[in-house]
């Protein structure tokens, strides 16, 4: 294979040369310094740009944008992203403004590499979202390990001046491919960084919660991301679905079109990724194979498993991954970081504040500077750096801490029963046939804000729930005010006893930090007026974790049964991690609920495919959930000791 030619050495990348101008004689006017390069023009000066369409094992070519620094004194590791998402700008002469997660890294110094992934873009083969890992490959059968195991492999041989080490790192789907190319991974391959990776589209990611659609998140993405067509082609402004108002709630509530309609009917007949997932209502074979947690076996090289505690897209990924390397790789470097962010918020700004709620720490500069751009030097440049297990951001007290386990040591189970007056008791019921209940009607849905939105925000995961708690169709259990605080850690447990009038409903579970009602509302900023509608902090309801259940799927998500109306039935399941301290004298909640639109899709609270129900299908239904001695409701939560 012919290889890259690297240019002379004109610039060094450590730093840009400063010209010093001498002193100007008297009475002339010294001319001003030239101002430093910054962008394009500073990536253009420190990095030459190569494309090439690298050969994969079965025939297909990957387009491959390389920045290969100036600096030829030393040696480099690759760092690769490889991408659905388009690798632009195209072109040898075309830069972006930035090489690299951070700065750090284009001034540091590597290799980095940007790769369409199969079939996009300007890659040959054909795509598939989240691709399954094929575990009985021949020779020229291919998933993203292979993909990734070639690149490398080509790279190593081809670009000169590189130092044989490689990292991957990517966010979202990106981060998927990291964590779908370290399975069986390349001997090269020192360090890989999944963040909000999807481990499992149906169980907890982006698609499906616990058999609940997520409608919110996915009807924007996927009426935009289409199939390329049969040929390679640079990006094309997105075409996506305008519903003609910023109220999805009102727009989803009114539409007559069924989920399953909406890409013939609204999208035109291109939203193919859009029609796989609502085709595909239980959990089959279509999601097992894309289960990627099950096929982490082989995986060399250090992990740096990176989330966010408020990721409305991908909240079980970095942990699902983490646990599954844990599990089946002894003996490496398998770390987790989970921070106070949004879905990639650890990516940008300053991560001082989310939502309504301010940390008074710049989470994320802290993660980029201290965490992840020192993770990569250890492992690609042999600089040592100190890394704990699991880098775990504490809400609540708003700090990183440093544990040597995840979830940490230490804890103890402590049990909250829903009891009588909206109590949430330490002690079981004591009473038979007690019950709270409320009336569900699908066309007048609990919202999951208290104001209109988009189908979902990403700060909604901070928001605060007293809109909510004011409904009737919402119940409310809380603790006394707490005379100590009590740090939650690792994922909670949900037992509710439920009954329904309908023949399936959904039961929503939320659990809220309830502020003191003296709790401080932060000052305006110098110069702007309050505004009459700013947040009051003082009794805020803060989510702390919230899921949906969709009660057909009790008793298992490959086959759904139907509630027998005014039977109770025992709903168990699990919420995400959390890592938070509900502080003295605040409360915990519990709020239950059988709607949260249109972040979740509407149950039309009778047995059938959801997706095929039309607004005749809609019906009320009465709701009871059961608190009494032997059907008691509880959630069971880890205490740190």
């Amino acid at each position: 294979m012919p290889r890259v030619r690297t240019p002379s050495l004109l610039l060094t990348t450590a730093a840009l040369i400063t010209l010093t101008v001498a002193a100007a004689p008297r009475g002339q006017t010294q001319a001003p310094a030239p101002a430093p390069l910054t962008g394009v023009d500073l990536v253009r000066s420190a990095y030459t740009k190569y494309e090439y369409m690298v050969p994969m094992r079965d025939g297909a070519r990957l387009f491959t944008a390389v920045y290969v620094p100036k600096d030829a004194s030393q040696r480099y590791p690759f760092l690769i992203t490889r991408t659905p998402y388009s690798v632009s700008p195209y072109g040898v002469d075309q830069y972006p403004a930035r090489l690299g997660p951070s700065e750090h890294f284009q001034k540091e110094g590597f290799i980095f590499v940007y790769q369409d992934a199969r079939g996009r873009y300007m890659s040959e083969g054909e795509f598939q979202q989240v691709r399954p890992f094929n575990p009985s490959k021949g020779p020229k059968d291919i998933d993203e390990s292979t993909d990734t195991y070639d690149t490398i492999e080509w790279l190593l041989q081809t670009v000169p001046n590189n130092n044989g080490r490689v990292g991957m790192i990517g966010i979202s789907q990106p981060g998927f491919h990291v964590a779908a190319s370290i399975i069986d991974s390349h001997p090269a391959l020192k360090a890989a960084s999944p963040q909000a990776p999807t481990a499992d589209y149906y169980m907890g990611d982006d698609v499906y919660h616990n058999g609940a659609f997520m409608l919110g998140a996915n009807f924007g993405f996927y009426s935009g991301f289409v199939p390329r067509g049969p040929t390679t082609q640079p990006p094309k402004p997105a075409v996506r679905f305008d519903p003609g108002t910023p109220d999805m709630y009102n727009f989803f509530l009114n539409t007559p079109v069924p989920l399953a309609r909406m890409n013939a009917d609204l999208f035109g007949g291109k939203a193919t990724y859009w029609q796989e997932i609502v085709d595909h209502t239980t959990y089959d074979e279509f999601w097992k194979k894309r289960s990627l947690w099950r096929f982490m076996d082989g995986v060399k090289c250090a992990v740096l498993n990176v989330g966010g505690w408020f990721d409305a897209e991908d909240p079980v990924g970095p942990l699902t991954i983490y646990r599954s390397i844990e599990k089946k790789n002894a003996g490496i470097a398998n770390m987790l970081v989970m921070g106070p962010w949004s879905h990639g918020g650890w990516a940008r700004g300053t991560g001082i504040s989310l939502g309504n709620l301010n940390f008074g720490v710049r989470t994320s500069e802290y993660f980029r500077e201290n965490i992840q751009f020192p993770f990569f030097m250890q492992y690609l440049k042999d600089k040592p750096a100190s890394m704990p297990e699991a880098w775990m951001f504490l809400t609540g007290v708003n700090e990183f801490r440093r544990l040597d386990a995840w979830p940490p040591k230490n804890l103890q189970p402590t049990t909250l029963y829903l009891d009588a007056d909206g109590v949430l008791s330490r002690t079981q019921p004591a009473d038979e046939g007690q019950f709270d209940e409320y009336v569900s009607d699908p066309n007048r849905p609990v919202p999951y804000v208290g104001y209109t939105a988009s189908g979902m925000t990403s700060d909604y995961m901070t928001e605060d729930q007293r809109f909510a708690s004011r409904r009737t169709d919402v119940l409310v259990y809380q603790t006394p005010p707490l005379d100590r605080d009590m740090i939650v850690a690792g994922p909670i447990q949900v037992k509710l006893h439920v009954s329904t009038t309908g023949t399936d409903s959904d039961f929503v579970v939320k659990i809220v930090d309830v502020y003191p009602n003296d709790y401080p509302t932060p000052a305006a900023p110098a110069g702007q007026p309050v505004r009459a509608d700013a947040v009051e902090m003082g009794g805020y309801q803060q989510l702390v974790r919230g899921e949906p259940f969709r009660g057909k799927y009790r008793n298992g998500f490959e086959k759904p049964q139907p509630f027998v109306a005014g039977e109770p039935a025992v709903i168990t399941y699990e919420l995400p991690d959390v890592y938070h301290a509900f502080r003295k004298g605040h409360r915990v909640m519990v709020q239950v609920q059988s709607s949260w639109f249109p972040l979740v899709d509407r149950n039309p609270q009778k047995f059938m495919e959801i997706p095929q129900a039309t607004p005749a299908d809609f019906q009320k239904a009465t709701q009871r959930v059961y608190r009494s001695k032997t059907m008691a409701s509880s959630i069971t939560v880890m205490v740190q000791q």
